[in-house]
């Protein structure tokens, strides 16, 4: 089963992300930045959620992401799934920070449980098909609104959504031109999906700076 072996963001100073990245999420090998000046404006397509265990941890790693440089899109708050909050990181990329716990159970940790790609797709019938091609195995499908893979061995997930309703959950407008300032290095690459998003093969991804 084909699966996401690492995230590879394109920004311009790797240094600025990589300590980013390691100070606002404790993220040090799960996601890769490389140099790159690519032509991008607006919303880029896709996210990268952070699911934890409780409303506190949302708030832990918001507030942590903030005081790092990130920009607040939604602050975090209860909604009919649970509790979340979004994030732009200073080189672009939109974060979000959710769980499907309403209430604390403990102290705040940083603990994060799972991480997810979610990238905004035009046809999501069509994105499933493609990606089943490709080896992914799917785990969750909601009609033609959302789609997640199995993990696999990886330690990133895949999901797919709606271009539009993904821009709208994140507090953005889903306009958008040029790069999305993102290669996901898997062991079924190299391929581009039907939406633009480059696969590479995982080993080819190079580490973070």
């Amino acid at each position: 089963m084909a699966s996401i072996e690492s995230v590879t963001l394109d920004v311009a100073d790797p240094a600025a992300a990589h300590h980013f990245y390691t100070s606002a999420f404790g993220l040090d090998t799960q996601i890769r930045v490389r140099a790159s000046e690519a032509p991008t404006t607006g919303f880029r397509g896709f996210t990268l959620a952070l699911t934890v265990s409780q409303p506190a941890d949302v708030d832990s790693l918001v507030d942590a992401a903030v005081e790092a440089g990130a920009t607040p899109l939604k602050p975090a708050a209860k909604s009919l799934w649970g509790y979340g909050g979004v994030v732009q990181a200073p080189d672009g990329a939109i974060w979000k920070v959710a769980t499907s716990a309403k209430k604390d159970t403990g102290p705040a940790t940083r603990n994060i449980d799972e991480i997810v790609l979610l990238l905004g797709v035009a046809d999501i019938a069509a994105s499933k098909r493609f990606y089943v091609e490709q080896g992914l195995a799917v785990a969750k499908s909601f009609s033609r609104m959302y789609v997640e893979f199995a993990a696999g061995s990886g330690p990133v997930k895949l999901a797919l959504y709606r271009r539009r309703a993904l821009a709208k959950d994140l507090g953005v407008s889903p306009d958008g031109t040029g790069s999305h300032r993102l290669a996901i290095g898997g062991t079924g690459g190299p391929f581009t999906d039907l939406d633009g998003f480059a696969w590479e093969t995982a080993s080819a991804v190079p580490a973070a700076s």
